[in-house]
């Protein structure tokens, strides 16, 4: 049998850097523990623009659709913010999730014990906060037609159009339903329905598709603005969230802060099973290129090695090695090893990006 096949896509600014520490410990896991990948790396972003101009050249394309996982470092940077629309280096990723058809993205918020005090909210607010957004990805009005800025008379007007098919809804709720059933068996679904019609039809789908085929998984239905607000007053009286493309864009950013940093937040992009029964796939960090600081060792890997982790759960089916890496993660954390973006007010001399993940895979080393 072949091993499994991972695409590397390290993109820009510490995308390269974060990207770097996961390759270590996919090599630890092969030495260590077996589990050999075959691994293959690709540009994305504006190092793809750079030297195809195209943020995603078509052969890397149809590489992340053979592959059974896709890693990305991330995209972007301020010398590519005069790009035309088009090939900005954002309409890579774009384009991954659109033609791999990536319809749902895993969010998690999870509070580790050593960083409860480092979040802006209450220490009794969010220790032991463990939470999942799930975000519909290749719809909505990041998608939807028509779209772009005309001009009405004597002015400009932008329109940009919300927009849900009722398979849309099903399929994103189904997989929201089956994460609850392998967590606390809740849902907590979120939109717009007081005014927005495609929130009328998300809330319909979701009740219909819960009704007929999850009456175990406990459901309710909140507004997104007041999801928003409760997400910052007490986030634990929630599991899972699913909600449309936007307000899962905005309310998992606002979660994300609910952990402390930015750099702590993996993210697995999904989509419908490939022939081997494995979803296709794409693994990323939340946080962006952060070019302020790229090739300088500062960057925390640990979001882009959470990921990676994700891809052991959810496309290797290897969840008890994803919470091998996990806690080897935690106890890094809990031994006071920190990244500048975890040091607090106290301050401390920071580790650097490498340091990091040498610690890591010294506490992976102690876990056999």
């Amino acid at each position: 049998m072949s091993n499994p096949s991972i695409l590397i896509l390290a993109g820009d600014g510490i995308g390269p850097e974060v990207m770097g520490e996961v390759k270590k410990i996919i090599g630890w896991y092969g030495d260590k523990r077996g589990l050999h990948f075959d691994v293959s790396e690709d540009l994305v972003g504006g190092c793809a623009y750079d030297k195809h101009g195209t943020p995603l050249h078509d052969d890397t394309m149809a590489k992340a659709q053979e592959v059974d996982a896709v890693l990305l470092g991330a995209v972007g940077g301020p010398k590519y913010d005069n790009l035309d629309f088009s090939v900005k280096p954002e309409r890579g990723l774009l384009r991954l999730r659109k033609e791999m058809d990536l319809f749902s993205n895993l969010r998690p918020a999870q509070c580790f014990d050593a960083l409860a005090d480092f979040s802006s909210l209450k220490k009794e607010v969010v220790a032991g906060l463990d939470i999942v957004i799930v975000r519909e990805l290749t719809s909505g009005i990041y998608f939807g037609e028509p779209r772009g800025i005309i001009t009405e008379g004597n002015e400009r007007v932008g329109i940009n159009t919300q927009r849900y098919t009722e398979s849309e809804i099903a399929r994103v709720a189904r997989s929201a339903f089956e994460l609850a059933r392998k967590r606390n068996n809740k849902v907590c679904s979120m939109e717009k329905a007081n005014v927005m019609e495609s929130g009328i039809l998300w809330r319909q789908v979701v009740t219909e598709i819960h009704d007929k085929e999850y009456p175990d998984v406990e459901l309710s239905h909140m507004y997104a603005d007041a999801g928003a607000m409760q997400l910052c007053r007490w986030p634990k009286q929630f599991d899972v969230i699913v909600t449309d493309n936007l307000f899962g864009d905005l309310l998992s950013d606002a979660a994300a802060m609910l952990t402390g940093s930015l750099g702590m937040l993996p993210s697995a992009s999904l989509g419908a099973p490939m022939a081997n029964g494995r979803p296709k796939a794409l693994y990323e960090p939340v946080h962006g290129s952060a070019p302020d600081i790229a090739g300088q060792g500062k960057a925390n890997p640990i979001a882009c090695i959470l990921s990676f982790a994700m891809a052991l759960r959810y496309s290797f089916d290897k969840g008890d090695e994803a919470t091998r890496l996990e806690q080897a993660i935690e106890k890094v954390l809990a031994d006071g090893v920190r990244t500048a973006d975890l040091l607090g007010p106290e301050g401390g001399k920071p580790v650097s990006t490498s340091e990091m993940g040498d610690k890591i895979i010294e506490a992976l080393d102690a876990s056999l």
